[in-house]
């Protein structure tokens, strides 16, 4: 019998869905900020400062950030998974990936509404 040593592994249909989701959530809020800066005639600070003070947006700004950090953690994962064979080590790595991420989101917030 073979013993297997499992950090993180929770694969499937889950990651697969939650990746093509937050990849179609990066996609629409970047149409719409590439839009947005075609369509201005002049782009300035005061026009950013406008976009980004509305709560809706800083609301999907959010929500991309949220889904860039989550899409990260499965691509990393899937590739420490992959690539990375000592346990403690994959743990390591796994546990430096998630605090980062966290600080990220953290630090997003804190950069969104000024905190």
């Amino acid at each position: 019998m073979v013993g297997r040593i499992v950090t993180g592994a929770h694969y499937g249909l889950r990651d697969w869905l939650i990746q093509r989701i937050s990849a179609v959530v990066m996609v629409l809020y970047m149409l719409f900020i590439v839009g947005y800066a075609l369509l201005q005639p002049h782009l300035d600070y005061d026009s950013w400062t406008r976009m980004f003070s509305s709560n809706v947006l800083r609301s999907f700004t959010l929500l991309f950030l949220l889904a860039l950090y989550y899409h990260a953690w499965i691509g990393v994962r899937d590739i420490v998974m992959d690539y990375v064979k000592p346990a403690g080590v994959r743990l390591v790595i796994h546990v430096l990936v998630i605090l980062a991420l966290l600080l990220y989101a953290i630090w997003s917030v804190q950069i969104l509404w000024g905190m």
